[in-house]
């Protein structure tokens, strides 16, 4: 992180049982460390599975156009926000945030607020643990403002900078995990997923060791620190396999050091990522001769909410299954919430998904006691089909259907690997019906 220029002693260096639904049912838990996020009609959440670097200062998008085609990576991070952020950001506006998603990047939006107050370094600004919840509730109130304004989108995920920090200071270890639960609760509530960076020998140790505690929230992804050089998402000494699993890692495995790629220079750290990162809405235009109709589903037999005039923008989210229309059963997300089909719209395919535009998708984690096994259709009689989610894993979700009653619910939800587990082991708004704006299975 940017803080490295200041500071460079930073960094110095699923075996539960799987649960079988047709059989005793556990008690799913709804508040910590498993609490809902609560996504907004227009939000989706998006992935990546790529290197990507960090710079103090968001680049020009003249050197992102250089690096987009020359370099090994395909995400960015950006510090958008933080009373402790030393960089100068002249770059980064809502038009960059548009452009440098249109290009290709993903973005990684890093906080860096209030710092604890056993961390190595001299920054100012610092919680302790009577304050912690306090800080950690008003530094993700004012990221949520600021991603809105830069056009993050509900359903991103915003990482909060913990630097590291002296473990022998007990009630310093405290104040972290109340600040991270507190930024975890407010992001949720706000319909944001909650991301940390944290060094792998302060707090992604600490967090670790409370990742089932019913007094903390968990964040959904941990980001970690350690330059070893090696880029490997598993096997990391101080959290389990099991911890932060399916799409939750990312790791800084390299320092700050120059890189040069078409014919540009930028001082960087190397990060592999396999996490959620911002949703950014896309700009694409109306085909059809006629008034497109907006809808509040993906089908022609859904309300029509609005329409748009041929050759119109559309800003669009998110794909999804849905009726098909034309050559196509792919429908379109857009900001307000309401769906288009795709079919008459100039995405990139006319038949299928298009690879720029994200899935739809609303994770919430696990919160089966044991690892939850994932089936090929919506009921218990269906098979068991690959590995099971442990607890705490984010379940990618792509649309709800109902099938066979599990606990107080008949709602089972498709991943986004079209697989099913019951609602009734996932953090979602209800546990007990549908919960928006999950789509319907068509």
């Amino acid at each position: 992180m940017f803080n490295r220029r200041t500071f460079r002693r930073r960094i110095a260096v699923a075996g539960a049982g799987a649960l079988l639904l047709s059989g005793l049912i556990s008690v799913p838990v709804m508040g910590e460390p498993d609490t809902p996020v609560r996504y907004p009609s227009g939000s989706s959440a998006t992935r990546a599975d790529r290197l990507g670097f960090d710079t103090c200062t968001a680049p020009s998008l003249d050197a992102l156009r250089a690096w987009r085609g020359t370099s090994p990576y395909r995400a960015v991070n950006i510090y958008f926000g933080g009373n402790n952020r030393g960089c100068a950001q002249p770059n980064l506006t809502k038009g960059w945030v548009r452009d440098a998603t249109a290009m290709g990047w993903r973005i990684l939006p890093t906080y860096f607020g209030y710092q604890p107050s056993c961390m190595f370094g001299d920054k100012p600004n610092r919680y302790t643990a009577s304050n912690a919840t306090a800080r950690g509730t008003s530094d993700a109130n004012d990221a949520v403002a600021r991603a809105k304004d830069l056009g993050l989108l509900p359903g991103s995920a915003l990482y909060a900078d913990v630097e590291h920090y002296d473990r022998t200071d007990t009630s310093c270890r405290t104040g972290v995990r109340r600040y991270v639960s507190a930024w975890t609760k407010t992001l949720h509530s706000s319909g944001y997923l909650a991301g940390v960076y944290v060094h792998q020998n302060s707090g992604l140790r600490d967090l670790s060791n409370s990742y089932n505690s019913t007094t903390y929230a968990r964040p959904d992804a941990v980001w970690m620190a350690r330059w070893d050089g090696n880029p490997s998402l598993t096997g990391w000494p101080t959290a389990p396999n099991s911890h932060w699993s399916i799409w939750q890692r990312a790791k800084q495995y390299r320092g700050d050091h120059n890189e040069t790629w078409g014919g540009v220079t930028i001082n960087i750290d190397s990060n592999s990522i396999k996490a959620p990162v911002a949703t950014v809405a896309r700009t694409y235009k109306v085909t059809s001769s006629t008034a497109l109709n907006a809808r509040t589903g993906p089908g022609s037999s859904y309300p029509v909410v609005r329409t748009y005039a041929p050759g119109s923008s559309l800003p669009v989210v998110c794909q999804t299954s849905g009726q098909k229309v034309g050559t196509t059963s792919v429908w379109n997300r857009l900001t307000s919430g309401s769906w288009v089909s795709d079919y008459y719209v100039s995405t990139p395919s006319s038949t299928g998904f298009s690879t720029a535009v994200p899935r739809c998708t609303y994770p919430g984690q696990v919160t089966a006691s044991v690892a939850l096994n994932a089936r090929t259709g919506p009921g218990t009689s269906y098979s068991i089909k690959g590995n099971p989610l442990p607890r705490g894993s984010l379940a990618y979700v792509v649309c709800q259907a109902p099938g066979s009653k599990v606990g107080n619910t008949t709602v089972w939800n498709k991943l986004r690997d079209g697989r099913w587990v019951s609602d009734h082991y996932v953090s979602n708004r209800s546990n007990t019906s549908w919960s928006a704006p999950v789509p319907r299975c068509p």
